[in-house]
């Protein structure tokens, strides 16, 4: 058990959380950009997600911890996925049918937020899914990587211990968003390339119909 405890304590917790935190305040701050779910509905996810991972840092016997972080950060994940598509579809029918002279604004800064959102949900499906996630990873038990990362096929670059980390999972859906494409992290498995290119189709639309239509009707 005491491996399991070590082994869970390996990754910090706290950049998935601030991560999480700085896009919640930044979408509570961002002034008429679109809602496709009820306020209250992001409140208790956000809060769902957090909580475990807080007590995978300060529970002595964390396996229990472990897996639920594992199922409150995909449902996180698949709450933001789904809300993310429909804001989209909203926006795209706002541009197609109504005339948005008067929502430049609005559609400005739902677009900027339909983006950030998009990077911190598929960050955090990659990262929970790679290798069977952090917390097999912390059992002992995980399985085939879904990413090839640079440190991993040139050993002799990294340390003898390296492993990803959030923030390498928050990069690699950045880079995603940007570039529409795999930059230096190679997908391995199906499941990886086929949430790789959704991520880069929502990124796309958003930036292509929405961002450039908002940008074409500012005064």
């Amino acid at each position: 058990m005491s491996d399991v405890i070590q082994a869970g304590r390996d990754e910090p917790r706290w950049p998935p959380v601030v991560a999480i935190l700085a896009v919640f305040a930044l979408l509570e701050v961002l002034p008429h950009h679109i809602y496709a779910m009820p306020r209250w509905v992001s409140y208790a996810v956000v809060v769902a997600a957090i909580v475990p991972m807080i007590m995978v840092t300060v529970s002595a016997d964390n396996a229990v911890w472990l897996r639920i972080e594992h199922i409150a950060i995909m449902l996180l994940a698949s709450v933001y996925a789904g809300n993310t598509a429909a804001e989209l579809g909203d926006m795209v029918g706002i541009i197609t049918i109504h005339p948005p002279e008067t929502r430049s604004v609005s559609l400005l800064t739902s677009s900027f937020t339909i983006w950030i959102t998009n990077v911190l949900t598929f960050s955090l499906l990659y990262w929970q899914i790679d290798a069977g996630g952090p917390s097999r990873i912390a059992r002992g038990m995980a399985g085939r990587p879904d990413w090839l990362f640079p440190q991993a096929s040139t050993p002799e670059v990294a340390s003898p211990d390296w492993r990803p980390l959030y923030v390498d999972y928050l990069s690699l859906a950045f880079n995603t968003a940007t570039a529409f494409s795999p930059t230096d992290v190679l997908p391995l498995t199906r499941r990886a390339k086929g949430l790789m290119m959704l991520e880069s189709t929502i990124s796309l639309l958003t930036l292509v119909l929405v961002a450039a239509r908002a940008v074409n009707v500012i005064p």
